[in-house]
């Protein structure tokens, strides 16, 4: 190509805060900016506060609104984008906005790329999709997904072609944010406690019914023990209402919701995923940056992130007595846990930083524009 800039579209539902709007944002702040000038479409009207955090640093959004359906409006406000703004490389992130930016790439010659960055639970299919979907994938310049079983499901549920799909784990920044005293002492939280947390979306797939539940039995067992919820979501009120029905109110802290948690999870001891399922975890990411000891359920994408019994404990999904055992293990044995935080903190260094997960796409890219 003549020119040295690369411009790529990334196509997405919007930019609010989310798992796959980090990685988003985690893509655009991490390219070389000598090499990539990156814009934002998003289909779903809203450009929302990671958006805006993307606007003042000079990343253009278009925003447009589906309507119930399949809109055919968006993938001709979609085409006029690209064509208007001379992109390079249209990179869209779900199946969804995969399908949109597809049939408003016909025709003009131009990669697109397609990353799978989740599944829904349950998982499931339909007879349209796995009908259109390997016609969509033959006019795709690549497919990856954010983990291998991310990549199974869609092999079993969408009919596309494994063979065709890269796994890219995601990668976080290292933020090494440390423990603010005043920050514990503030939520009541004394030095002889231990702090499990988790930091989600509070949202039925992430399950926070059975951690709490879990959680009481292991309050009945040891003393001093805090559990520290960060978020907020549909379901606050109904985890709230089980709290104060367990009797845990002097033991639970519900935190809402934070935009930079990190001095949250400073002060956690042990970081809790108890999803029904999962992609790659973002906050279990940075559990492993912060040296944190994790038990988590093993689905999804999080065994590849997980070795049990080495960078963390794994139990089975909707297992509410391995994950009491599990947290009564780490809770009484400071040793083991010690070991698994150190351990979670070299695999993230090895396999899971930004300059990793940035490096692959870089290539991606390079080697798709010279095709």
């Amino acid at each position: 190509m003549s020119k040295t800039t690369l411009k790529i579209l990334h196509l997405t539902y919007d930019m609010n805060i989310g798992g796959t709007e980090q990685v988003i944002r985690n893509i655009i702040e991490g390219l070389d900016s000598q090499r990539y000038a990156s814009s934002v479409a998003c289909i779903d009207g809203q450009v929302g506060p990671w958006g805006k955090a993307l606007e003042s640093k000079g990343v253009k959004h278009y925003c447009l609104t589906r309507k119930p359906g399949f809109d055919l409006r968006v993938i001709r406000g979609l085409r006029a984008i690209i064509v208007a703004g001379e992109y390079d490389i249209v990179h869209c992130h779900q199946y969804t906005p995969y399908t949109y930016g597809w049939f408003a790439m016909l025709g003009l010659n131009k990669p697109i790329i397609f990353t799978e960055h989740g599944r829904f639970y349950p998982d499931t299919s339909s007879w349209k999709r796995r009908l259109i979907n390997p016609i969509l994938q033959r006019g795709t310049a690549a497919s990856t997904a954010i983990s291998a079983a991310t990549k199974q499901a869609l092999e079993t549920y969408e009919n596309l072609d494994g063979n065709k799909i890269d796994v890219i784990y995601n990668g976080i920044m290292d933020s090494n944010c440390e423990p603010d005293a005043a920050l514990r002492e503030a939520l009541g939280i004394h030095n002889t406690d231990t702090v499990f947390g988790t930091i989600s979306r509070l949202d039925p797939i992430k399950n926070h019914t059975m951690m709490i539940a879990a959680f009481a039995e292991v309050c009945g067992q040891q003393k001093n023990v805090k559990l520290m919820i960060v978020g907020d979501g549909p379901m606050r009120a109904e985890l709230e209402s089980l709290v104060a029905a367990l009797h845990l109110q002097d033991n639970v802290i519900f935190t809402g919701f934070k935009p930079n948690p990190q001095a949250y999870l400073a002060i956690m001891d042990v970081f809790l995923l108890p999803s029904l399922s999962e992609g790659t975890s973002m906050t279990l990411l940075e559990a492993m940056s912060y040296a944190k000891p994790s038990i988590a359920t093993a689905v999804g994408g999080t065994p590849e992130i997980l070795e049990h019994g080495v960078t963390g404990l794994l139990v089975d999904n909707k297992d509410q007595g391995a994950l009491i055992l599990a947290m009564r293990d780490i809770c009484t044995n400071e040793k083991m846990a010690q070991e698994l935080g150190n351990n979670a903190r070299k695999i993230y260094e090895e396999r899971f930083t930004l300059a990793a997960m940035i490096t692959q796409y870089e290539r991606l890219y390079e080697s798709k524009v010279s095709d």
